[in-house]
């Protein structure tokens, strides 16, 4: 009886020393999805009244979780059942992150002017339901960057058994919602941190100075932040079609993996801004 008992401590002693080993190299393949996912999601959770900032980004920090539990799940019965389905999945949300960072970019150069009245209208909005409305778009686009991350980590374990596949893409799956909402928490809160500096030291010496940097640090990397991620969510965008899609991942094989990426997801961003925007003066046309 004893030695049953131990022989299953030194099977989930091994089973725990291969998950060691398999999230170890998951989690170096992800890396670069993370930085993405990062920039994106930091540049989502700003744009708050300070005092809305946490709860904001606890709000979409549950809805990550959220979404990883169901697309780990669903991701490994797939890899099982019906393989395809999950390149499927991933173009199509490469298509959604296209359009949200050509869409970014389209509104920035291209934007009209405010009228009075449409000024007024926006001021009268309930904070609240733009709140809402913004989180919910974090979230969305964090599913599609979740499935990519949940997808990269399972390729990595595919010739390993089921258990271990599991809870190597569970454990990745956790870390990378804490991990990159840890980051961002502390970004969000940088200003805070630099007044309380500032209080602490009277406005004076080396922390007051640290403080200041801190504070009039945060605009600009909230600017930087927005500018990486849109840029992120095309490149993205850009190497889930190289990756997924067999004749774009020969294509022009002399271009830089980057520049490729970048051109790929532009084009794909554009086509389906047309697609939506066409679609929408087609349906205002029917309704009227």
């Amino acid at each position: 009886m004893a030695s049953g008992f131990f022989a299953i401590l030194d099977d989930i002693g091994a089973l725990m020393d291969d998950v060691a080993v398999t999230t170890k190299v998951a989690a170096t393949k992800t890396t670069g999805i993370l930085g993405d996912d990062l920039a994106v999601n930091a540049e989502k959770a700003t744009g708050f009244l300070s005092s809305r900032e946490l709860p904001v980004l606890w709000a979409i920090t549950k809805g990550s979780f959220i979404n990883k539990l169901i697309i780990v799940p669903i991701a490994l019965l797939l890899s099982v059942i019906f393989p395809v389905a999950v390149n499927i999945v991933l173009v199509l949300g490469g298509f959604y992150l296209a359009y949200e960072g050509v869409e970014k970019i389209i509104e920035y150069f291209f934007h009209h002017s405010k009228t009075p009245h449409e000024v007024t209208k926006e001021k009268e909005q309930h904070d609240l339901d733009a709140e809402k409305v913004k989180i919910r778009s974090a979230i969305t686009t964090d599913f599609i960057l979740s499935i990519e991350i949940v997808i990269i980590a399972l390729g990595s374990v595919t010739e390993k058994s089921l258990a271990i596949q599991a809870v190597t893409v569970s454990v990745v799956a956790v870390l990378a919602t804490i991990g990159v909402y840890g980051i961002v928490a502390l970004i969000v809160r940088m200003d805070d941190a630099g007044h309380k500096l500032i209080k602490h030291a009277n406005n004076k010496g080396f922390l007051s100075a640290v403080g200041m940097l801190l504070v009039k640090s945060l605009p600009v990397i909230i600017k930087i932040l927005s500018v990486v991620g849109t840029v992120a969510l095309i490149l993205v965008s850009g190497g889930i079609f190289v990756h997924n899609i067999e004749y774009l991942h020969h294509l022009l094989p002399n271009i830089p993996a980057i520049i490729m990426d970048f051109a790929i997801g532009l084009v794909a961003g554009l086509a389906m801004v047309a697609i939506i925007t066409s679609g929408k003066k087609v349906f205002s046309v029917f309704k009227k």
